[in-house]
């Protein structure tokens, strides 16, 4: 058993709770996701339950795990920076262990996670390998370790479709517990008997726990039937609190002014009044007292509110956007051939999702259209890469970051709550050179607050960020930029599933095109309208099939 008892990690930077007074256990059979908003310590928290050291430079922890006789082993969300120069072989090697496992069962373990028997004895730097590549290696050197408890941050992330069929198959065949952190809803949905739910609300200032015994969908139901349910309580509770408060004014009001027309030749009609009154304060306090019982309006952690602006130069729907030939695709620095005769036509505010097996070459062909698109000067493409850190500087803070290499002449701001004579003169101040940098400043700031960033995370340096919140940058700013062609690789692999169907909405509806590659079934199938799959023939036009 995994027992969590009491556990409160605050963060040392602002002294702010990530996750308060948290308590649950899991036994062998438990399938169990952990959900919540991007920055709710989901990840601090599983690296906590693996190894406290892996946290104790940035966050200081309460309570206690207890671990009865069970094994961890841990998937992080990154290779870390140590393993990344290393070779294959060495990294699987470096632990002795692997030299117990007999070359059954190497390839037994090696066919589980969707990989041939040779990966083991690559000599290819662990860097160099493809973003699915990486995570199957990595949870098969996990598996290796004999865990009976499996902690998995991400494990779906960069999945080929394929794989992440795989991936279902394991969780669910486990026999030990798996605790384990994903975006990816299908997935979810298809694996987990436990959701753990942790929540900030009032701003972040107040951190909530819900441990459900169920499927993710049944969750989703339960949460939903039970704020409707409290809301409606609510309501009818004011109500009636409403009418019993104005019948209560209306006989202190009638008291209290026959006291102050009763005259002094009447002492007995005055003593009467008095223990009247008396009466009725009373009943006034007993009323105070019967409210503290009335039932609170439900507050619950809401999803972002996302959503893209007007474009500044919508793409007609006849207008070719891109016509890519490419006679051969290689590994980027090597000869080594991936696919052939590519070409892709994209056009008007078409949204095309790119799909294919992990390492088939579909980030490398991304960039350069990306390369070819960011150049064009009859479009603004704008494009936003699988590893974040190829384009953040982790030192800025997301504030300035935004900020940072804006040309003013070329944005506005509009207020839609404004009323149109504000409107008009906020139009005013912006006609020649649009706003001013504290205007921009402040803009960003309310943008930034909407996606749920605190004072505080909008001062932290990006580095200190959530992969979840490196994500919101990426599209914020892709939100406050006259674009009309977005360039996304893996664009929902860090969403909550509560903020996944906010932008799956938002770039369903966006009407300039949008090339992209993804393995979220719901993205493909509620964004996408057409489907390529790379192989190493090329680009061949899909059937959405595949995805059901």
């Amino acid at each position: 058993m995994l027992q969590i008892k009491d556990v409160t990690i605050t963060h040392r930077k602002d002294l702010k709770d990530l996750i308060r007074d948290c308590s649950f256990s899991l036994r062998p059979g438990d399938k169990a996701v952990l959900i919540g908003e991007e920055g709710n310590g989901k990840s601090t928290l599983l690296k906590w339950i693996y190894d406290p050291s892996l946290i104790e430079d940035y966050a200081d922890v309460t309570g206690s795990r207890i671990l009865t006789g069970e094994k961890l082993g841990y998937l992080a969300q990154e290779l870390p920076p140590g393993n990344r120069d290393q070779t294959v072989y060495d990294y699987f090697t470096k632990d002795l262990s692997f030299f117990d496992h007999s070359p059954g069962e190497l390839a037994d373990l090696a066919r589980r996670t969707g990989l041939d028997l040779d990966v083991y004895y690559r000599e290819q730097l662990m860097k160099t390998l493809s973003g699915g590549e990486k995570v199957k290696v990595q949870l098969l050197k996990v598996l290796l370790e004999d865990p009976t408890v499996l902690l998995l941050d991400e494990p779906s992330n960069d999945l080929d479709l394929e794989t992440l069929d795989m991936l279902e198959r394991l969780i669910r065949n486990f026999q030990g517990i798996v605790l384990f952190i994903s975006h990816d809803e299908v997935l979810i949905e298809n694996t987990a008997n436990v959701v753990i739910h942790l929540e900030q609300v009032y701003q972040k200032r107040e951190c909530r726990l819900q441990v459900a015994r169920m499927s993710y969908p049944d969750y989703v139901r339960m949460r939903q039937d039970l704020f409707v349910r409290q809301e409606e309580l609510a309501a009818n509770d004011l109500r009636q609190k409403k009418i019993r408060d104005e019948k209560y004014r209306r006989i202190y009001e009638k008291v209290e002014h026959a006291q102050a027309v009763i005259t002094r030749q009447d002492p007995p009609g005055g003593r009467l009044l008095k223990k009247k009154m008396h009466a009725v304060k009373a009943m006034g306090a007993r009323f105070a007292k019967e409210d503290e019982q009335m039932t609170d309006r439900p507050i619950r952690e809401e999803a972002i509110d996302f959503s893209f602006g007007e474009l500044a130069s919508p793409i007609p729907s006849g207008k070719t956007v891109l016509d890519y030939q490419l006679d051969a695709l290689c590994v980027p620095g090597s000869d080594r051939l991936l696919s052939k005769e590519i070409r892709l036509v994209v056009r008007g505010p078409e949204k095309v999702g790119i799909i294919g097996k992990n390492g088939a070459g579909k980030t490398t062909l991304l960039r350069l259209i990306a390369e070819a698109l960011l150049q064009r000067e009859d479009i603004s493409a704008i494009y936003m890469p699988q590893q974040y850190e190829d384009q953040l500087d982790p030192e800025k803070t997301p504030v300035d970051y935004l900020v940072s290499g804006t040309d003013l002449r070329k944005v506005r701001i509009t207020d839609p709550h404004a009323s149109a004579d504000q409107r008009r003169q906020l139009a005013e101040a912006q006609k020649e050179n649009g706003p001013t940098e504290k205007m921009w400043r402040t803009h960003v700031e309310t943008y930034l607050a909407a996606l749920r960033f605190t004072r505080d995370e909008m001062s932290h340096p990006i580095r200190a960020l959530s992969g979840g919140q490196k994500a919101k940058l990426f599209l914020l700013k892709m939100t406050l930029s006259p674009a009309n062609v977005l360039i996304l690789d893996e664009p929902t692999r860090n969403f909550s599933p509560l903020s996944g169907p906010v932008i799956r909405n938002m770039l369903a509806s966006f009407p300039g095109a949008i090339i992209s590659i993804s393995h979220d079934r719901k993205y493909l199938t509620e964004v996408c309208d057409t489907l390529y799959h790379l192989d190493d023939t090329g680009l061949h036009l899909d059937v959405f099939s595949r995805l059901q």
